[in-house]
């Protein structure tokens, strides 16, 4: 949180955008709205977090996979976006692939819902708030990083931090607030452009992917379980963007 906003605010002061930052900061309901998502962003990192270092990554996993579809029913309850045949049947078919999977794990995965629930209320907020996808998010990250600095500097204080121990430890620091910025940059920009619907379902990449290093780099087991989640989830992806594009081309 801290470096994403140095990098941020970095970038923003070479391009000179300071009166973009100013007028924002003018605006009680954009403010407003940006602390809202900021909270919401600071949520889903913390639990993120607490999930991967209490040994549940596969229930954070499932939360990825569920945001997609919070994602599409976010677009259709608040922004009248509409899906066709093609487009219906791959929501169901992703639906049932997390619901099978769900019903695998034998237990309510609350992680994973507090992941899918507070990305997908995110990117509603952002896409409708008008501020430009990097000014929004630096203004994010300075509402957010007072709560981050308080924190490091507790744990500095009581011994039990970790900035500073050495300076490898110390860049890898640095640089998760610009592997950090990127992806959160990249997906404000896709807010913009896209139906919310459409980027939920690119959403299936990023856990999807995960999957792979899993299985390849890390060697993690590829259960029957997984095989039928996937199965379901990549065929409703790839039905979601057939149909797309026909719409498009007619």
């Amino acid at each position: 949180m801290i470096w994403s906003l140095v990098f941020l605010s970095g970038i923003l002061l070479i391009q000179q955008r300071q009166a973009e930052v100013g007028a924002l900061l003018k605006s009680p309901r954009r403010v407003g709205m940006l602390l809202f998502s900021a909270t919401l962003l600071t949520g889903n990192w913390g639990l993120y977090i607490y999930g991967v270092n209490s040994d549940r990554v596969v229930e954070t996993s499932l939360g990825y996979f569920i945001n997609p579809l919070v994602s599409v029913l976010l677009g259709f309850i608040f922004l009248q976006e509409r899906l066709h045949r093609g487009q219906q049947l791959a929501v169901v078919l992703a639906a049932v692939g997390v619901g099978y999977f769900v019903w695998q794990l034998g237990t309510v995965p609350w992680i994973a819902l507090g992941l899918a629930l507070t990305f997908a209320f995110y990117g509603l907020v952002r896409k409708v708030v008008v501020v430009a996808p990097m000014v929004g998010l630096a203004a994010e990250t300075l509402m957010i990083a007072p709560v981050a600095l308080a924190l490091v500097g507790y744990w500095q204080a009581t011994g039990v931090g970790n900035f500073g121990m050495t300076l490898p430890l110390s860049l890898l620091f640095m640089g998760a607030g610009v592997m950090t910025s990127m992806p959160l940059l990249w997906f404000n920009n896709a807010a913009k452009r896209l139906r919310l619907s459409t980027l939920g379902f690119f959403q299936y990449l990023a856990p999807s992917l995960q999957l792979m290093l899993g299985v390849f780099l890390y060697r993690e087991p590829f259960t029957p379980t997984h095989a039928v989640t996937f199965g379901c989830i990549w065929t409703a992806l790839l039905l979601y963007s057939t149909t797309s594009l026909d719409l498009i081309g007619n």
